[in-house]
């Protein structure tokens, strides 16, 4: 990466520009460099810095305050990290120390992070190269609600899910599933932790992607988006009881660089401009136009291009087979699209572009995933060839 503008970035040569259809995640559901927010970083270092854990902090407070406003319900305490993995892992150690329980659970495929506990949640080839994993955590099925009855046992501390997974191919739940899921959680005493690292701050449609389900959880992750793109910050918030495991002794968790106070500054103005009802609401609109849109493509492309799934701009592109979502990441690339294949579904290319894109663009893009689409269509029978011929010899 060189230089990156709004939605665009470009290599580093300046030769090279790509139209960010990925966001990383939702990182930079804001675009890149956003003015606003580059100001606001700039003028906040007039009188901030990353602060001291150790101490009160305004910025910190009235970030957490912003939070538990917009949060339903008693989801009112958060503690402050620097990546969602971080947040994941404290998610985890909360649900232990109150339920005084050991398990967890959590859905195949899905996704939290790379660090201790939260990668004791991912998949075993995550996990494996780094020698033996963390106990108690079992995975189970998305979508597969008698998978977690069976599952679910008195030493279940917490279930914990993405809204909708996005490393699994953007999975849409069943219409009733995280209802149930939530059921089971409050029958059996055990906290339900959704993630919404990726689905969250409006990517969805609404501000957080649980709403369409009529669910609240017992605690939310967020992370990628709160940073605008331009200061790393995750969150993990609490149910209002949950907090007094921290009571005894506050110091049992502790994140040095955590609600850093020019972070909190800059994730405050993020969760104002993306719990807008206008900012919404375009949302909605652009998710409205991109759906008919690849329909019309899908018709064309019908061998390769199976379906969409969406919720808002959470999106993926559903292609005909496993090789197909790495080679559409190809050929969008050679088109100046970056779309990237879902690392545990590569039939799905994710489709996350900027929330913040102008509806203009959406016929460039379209114009060129038709051509990615028609490239990647040539390319399949030769690419399964080589294939062949490298399995003969």
């Amino acid at each position: 990466m060189g230089h990156r503008e709004g939605p665009w970035l470009w290599d580093m040569d300046g030769k090279k520009r790509l139209y960010n259809l990925h966001c990383n995640g939702g990182v930079f559901n804001l675009g890149h460099r956003n003015k606003e927010l580059i100001e606001l970083l700039r003028n906040s270092l007039e009188n901030y810095d990353i602060g001291n854990h150790h101490l009160m902090s305004r910025p910190r407070a009235e970030l957490a305050a912003e939070l538990a406003r917009l949060m339903p319900r008693d989801l009112n305490y958060t503690v402050f990290g620097v990546g969602g993995g971080e947040a994941v892992d404290l998610a985890f150690k909360v649900a232990r120390a109150y339920t005084g329980k050991t398990r967890i659970i959590s859905a195949r495929g899905g996704y939290h992070g790379h660090t201790g506990l939260a990668l004791a949640a991912g998949d075993v080839k995550y996990r494996a190269p780094f020698g033996p994993s963390a106990p108690g955590f079992q995975q189970i099925p998305f979508n597969d609600i008698s998978a977690l009855k069976t599952a679910l046992d008195k030493d279940t501390a917490a279930v914990i899910l993405e809204t909708l997974p996005a490393t699994l191919g953007i999975a849409i739940p069943h219409a009733t599933y995280l209802q149930e899921v939530r059921a089971l959680c409050d029958s059996n005493e055990t906290l339900l932790i959704m993630d919404e690292v990726q689905t969250g701050l409006g990517r969805t449609g609404k501000l957080w992607g649980f709403e369409y389900f009529d669910i609240i959880p017992d605690m939310v992750i967020l992370g990628k988006g709160l940073s605008g793109g331009l200061y790393p910050i995750s969150a993990t918030i609490l149910r209002q009881d949950l907090e007094s495991v921290f009571h005894e002794d506050p110091f049992i968790h502790i994140s040095t660089f955590g609600g850093s106070e020019i972070g909190c500054i800059l994730a405050k103005r993020v969760l104002e401009i993306s719990s807008a009802p206008d900012f919404l609401s375009k949302v909605n609109r652009l998710s409205d136009r991109f759906a008919g849109e690849i329909e019309a493509l899908q018709k064309k492309h019908h061998s390769i291009l199976k379906g969409l799934r969406r919720l808002g701009l959470m999106m993926g592109l559903e292609l005909a087979d496993e090789l197909s979502g790495p080679l559409l990441t190809k050929t969008a690339y050679d088109n100046d699209l970056l779309i990237i294949y879902a690392n545990n579904d590569t039939s799905v290319c994710q489709f996350l572009p900027p929330l913040v894109m102008d509806e203009s663009d959406i016929d460039f893009i379209i114009r060129q995933l038709d051509k990615a689409l028609r490239a990647a269509r040539r390319l399949k029978p030769i690419v399964k060839i080589k294939q062949m011929v490298e399995k003969i010899v």
